[in-house]
């Protein structure tokens, strides 16, 4: 990271390590890559401080889409979004670039911090390390609060949904187990975490056909 060289105004490298998320809005988007100001009025990428908008092919049509920042047309930077919901009306403003592709849990996660004056995060996110994960990396995904929990925070982060609605069965129960767990522990906050992830798996099993035998 960083070997595409650095910022001629800042001697700054153009690489988004050690970067934060300063936008968050609930409901809408996480916003970062501001890797000169750290606030959001900067945003120099290899390309310079502006560059054009490519195309406008992708939509935003899903949650977890990558999309550029700008202030107008053709003024894209370094700085960049990641949807939390579908928002169509960006669609021919904002340059898709890509989807979040594992990981979504990480994203909500960010979402749900508490934001104040001008949607700045009153915690730090920061992006500890970047670059190119191997094929069939879990990282970020499974065991991500580091609690020995191996399911995925959500579903959608899976590589492969089971087809057995035992797998899926299991899933809550294990999900249900770490929040009562935490909720012994009085740790309400990591309780209702794992509580919403097991409704989370729980409503996949109610697409089950089996679920209704027996």
């Amino acid at each position: 990271t960083g070997e595409r060289g650095v910022s001629a105004a800042t001697g700054t490298r153009l690489h988004y390590k050690g970067s934060s998320f300063h936008r968050i809005i609930k409901g809408f988007m996480v916003q970062g890559g501001d890797i000169t100001a750290g606030d959001g009025t900067g945003g120099e990428s290899i390309y310079g401080l502006n560059f054009e908008d490519e195309n406008f092919v992708l939509k935003h049509e899903r949650k977890g889409m990558l999309s550029m920042a700008n202030s107008g047309p053709n003024t894209n930077g370094s700085q960049f979004f990641i949807t939390t919901t579908r928002t169509p009306h960006l669609d021919g403003k904002h340059v898709v670039f890509g989807r979040v592709v594992k990981g979504m849990g990480v994203v909500r996660a960010m979402e749900h911090v508490c934001a104040g004056e001008a949607d700045l995060p009153t915690d730090d996110i920061v992006i500890v390390d970047c670059g190119e994960l191997p094929e069939g990396s879990t990282e970020g995904v499974a065991n991500f609060f580091k609690d020995g929990d191996m399911y995925p925070d959500w579903p959608i982060d899976l590589d492969e949904k089971p087809a057995d609605v035992l797998w899926w069965i299991n899933a809550v129960d294990s999900a249900k187990s770490f929040g009562n767990e935490n909720f012994k522990k009085h740790d309400y906050k990591a309780a209702l975490r794992k509580y919403r992830k097991a409704m989370r798996y729980l409503d996949i099993c109610w697409e089950k056909e089996e679920i209704d035998q027996g």
